[in-house]
């Protein structure tokens, strides 16, 4: 009898930019799957991974940052159409193989999707840029099925400063929110839209502890003590988002994993583990995730895509962890998170 696989839901996936990038948007890329992808459906099935939050990332097309690593603002007009290709992409997944692949809006949502052996996927939106100051669209994307959302990727917008992607340096690096991002905030509160605090500098950080009413979450950040990536938290963030009953997802991006920040494969899967008992040992084993960061970063060989998601639980047994403790961080702490800041 095959052994049953630990069910994995992961906190930050980029298949869709790679879908589009690499397939010109045909959603049976996902459900048959292709080899250049870190996730797929079939990966996703060998694996045991059951959903995740897909983001829908505009890119910077030909922006480049500054010698600060500082990109220039994308404009409302230019992250508009990559937007809302990626949200009609995630539809027609569920269109296509609607048996086999649900958006999902609540926690019960997801739950139900697991009992039906379907991937139960998350919209979210990875850099609000294609949302404008009346925040109008913020109200039509979320009847569209968003449920989480990340006011900034790593470059300024009107919401706020996102974090460059610097070694050595904290996030502690330009303005926090502006009054446009703290009216944003509120609204996601008032939704029930998650805020992600992944590419948040660190004043930004600060102003939505402050302001939101919801637990904070970092969907794919690592700690700062193990790696001085500007992307990483520091210690007193990880125990704010602890305090908060929140989440942190754990990146396998090797650059946000490794002391020296360098951006090479050959990295241990238990640099992994590293971060996570670290992470667990500020806020708790009940607020750690996973966050992979598949098809946006660079990952251990030994992790080459979701199907080997195996490895990673067996080096968790390995290093210590037990059943219960694995099955918190792999799955159910991230469905708790959504359940809370979703007000089920």
């Amino acid at each position: 009898m095959a052994e049953t696989l630990i069910q994995c839901f992961d906190g930050h996936n980029d298949i869709l930019s790679k879908i589009r990038d690499e397939k010109n948007l045909d959603p049976s890329a996902f459900i048959n799957g292709f080899e250049s992808a870190e996730l797929d459906l079939p990966k996703a099935e060998k694996g045991g991974l059951i959903g995740g939050l897909c983001a829908v990332y505009p890119p910077s097309v030909d922006l480049q940052p500054d010698e600060n690593g500082v990109y220039p603002e994308l404009l409302l007009k230019d992250a508009t159409k990559p937007t809302m290709e990626m949200a009609k992409l995630l539809h027609d997944i569920e269109k296509l193989k609607p048996e086999r692949f649900k958006i999902c809006k609540t926690a019960r949502d997801i739950k139900e999707a697991i009992k039906a052996h379907q991937f139960a996927a998350v919209f979210h939106i990875e850099g609000a840029e294609a949302i404008g100051e009346n925040l109008e669209e913020l109200a039509r994307l979320y009847q569209d099925g968003l449920r989480s959302l990340g006011p900034v990727w790593s470059r300024p917008n009107i919401f706020g400063f996102g974090v460059p992607f610097k070694y050595g340096s904290t996030g502690d690096i330009g303005p926090g929110l502006t009054d446009t991002g703290k009216k944003l905030v509120r609204e996601c509160n008032k939704l029930g839209i998650m805020v992600d605090l992944s590419h948040m500098n660190e004043k930004g950080f600060w102003d939505i502890a402050k302001l939101s009413d919801a637990p904070l979450v970092a969907s794919h950040s690592n700690a700062y003590h193990l790696s001085h990536q500007s992307r990483n938290l520091t210690d007193e963030q990880l125990r704010a988002i602890g305090k908060s009953k929140g989440l942190v997802g754990i990146n396998f991006g090797v650059k946000f994993l490794r002391e020296d920040g360098e951006r090479n494969r050959d990295t241990p899967l238990k640099t992994i583990i590293n971060h996570m008992r670290y992470i667990v040992d500020i806020v708790g084993v009940e607020h750690v995730g996973l966050g992979s960061d598949f098809d946006g970063t660079t990952i251990p060989n030994e992790l080459h895509d979701c199907s080997q998601l195996p490895k990673l639980v067996a080096e968790m047994e390995k290093s210590g962890f037990n059943h219960d403790e694995i099955e918190k961080i792999t799955s159910k702490n991230w469905i708790s998170v959504l359940e809370r800041t979703w007000g089920e």
